[in-house]
């Protein structure tokens, strides 16, 4: 089976402390939908044509479909409200390669 992945990429953050309470309640959250997180803040990267060096955050599931019900989760969705309007962010639901 496939795995799944979330990719979210942080063009702009403009309120970190905000940001922080959302991580507080997301982390938890995707540990629960059996999450993995790859990438950590501060993790090294190179951009390349128009990439972003911003944060990059990967985050590995068992398959596409539990990476779609974690981001679904009443617990996920608690911790959306958090995330604080100052923070831009590209956000996506992959599925991988066997």
């Amino acid at each position: 089976m496939a795995k799944g992945y979330w990719v979210s990429v942080y063009p702009a953050i403009s309120d970190p402390e905000r940001l922080t309470a959302y991580n507080k309640l997301a982390g938890p959250a995707v540990q629960a939908g059996g999450g993995r997180l790859l990438t950590h803040v501060g993790s090294r990267v190179v951009a390349h044509e128009a990439g972003i060096t911003q944060r990059v955050i990967l985050i590995e599931f068992n398959s596409f479909e539990e990476a779609v019900a974690a981001y679904e989760s009443e617990a996920y969705q608690k911790a959306l409200v958090a995330l604080p309007d100052g923070v831009e962010r590209d956000f996506r639901i992959i599925e991988g390669i066997d």
